[in-house]
């Protein structure tokens, strides 16, 4: 991370009010690339480099949580090539960063259907998880081979099967029994969720848990979110009224 993401936080940061949790839906890695004339698995690296950065500014900002969308249920519908790429560049990238993360008090997890991936991946998110697992400075959250729909169908064949079993009785079930039985169990929700490039969409991404975040939409491509952009998206956030559903008083 260069220096100024190191040293540099902007005067209108209230230290006392940042979110706990951050989310993030990194788009626009492809548009990136194709501005520059460059393939569309160069901008999936300059992204990569990117949420690098902002897990550091996350960890000197004093944010607990990052959960990141890196690969959706719906992303194997891209080229073959490209999927390849990605399942590569996330191996790459577990067996380079892990010791670092380590050294950074990375704590780091993966949520999703895990069983599709390469052997190989898991292998590396196997001993990425068992490695840092008592890490403290930041949370991270790798959301891959994820989808929020699917997710909950999970959750609620989990809490149908304790029911069948007798373990529960349905009249029990309340919004607790569900997020404990999420991807997400060991995480409060986000309190943001900033998206990249635009779109003005959830994407199957974490819709029980951002029931209450403040969203953020910014036009940047993720490729250029740095340091400064971070810095307006907790600006807006620090400017919201959150009542959660509730009048003041």
């Amino acid at each position: 991370m260069t220096a100024q993401l190191l040293t540099t936080f902007s005067s209108e940061i209230n230290s006392a009010k940042l979110p706990k949790h951050v989310a993030v839906i990194m788009d626009g890695n492809g548009r990136w690339a194709k501005q520059r004339g460059l393939p569309r698995i160069e901008g999936h690296r300059r992204g990569a480099n990117t949420l690098k950065e902002m897990l550091r500014y996350c960890k000197d900002l004093g944010i607990e949580t990052l959960t990141a969308y890196a690969f959706s249920t719906e992303n194997w519908g891209r080229p073959t090539g490209e999927v390849n790429f990605l399942m590569g560049l996330f191996e790459r990238l577990l067996q380079k960063e892990l010791r670092e993360m380590e050294e950074e008090d990375v704590c780091i997890n993966f949520i999703g259907d895990l069983s599709p991936l390469p052997a190989s991946l898991q292998d590396e998110m196997r001993r990425s998880i068992e490695r840092t697992k008592n890490n403290q400075g930041v949370f991270f959250n790798v959301a891959i081979n994820y989808g929020s729909r699917h997710e909950m169908i999970k959750a609620c064949q989990a809490i149908a099967e304790k029911v069948q079993q007798g373990e529960l009785a349905s009249n029990e079930i309340d919004e607790s029994t569900i997020s404990q039985h999420l991807y997400t169990s060991s995480s409060p929700d986000p309190d943001l969720l900033i998206r990249t490039s635009g779109e003005m969409r959830l994407s199957n991404f974490l819709l029980w848990q951002l029931a209450y975040s403040e969203i953020y939409v910014t036009d940047t491509l993720w490729p250029d979110f740095d340091s400064e952009q971070f810095d307006l998206a907790i600006e807006s956030f620090q400017q919201r009224d959150r009542r959660f559903g509730k009048v003041k008083k």
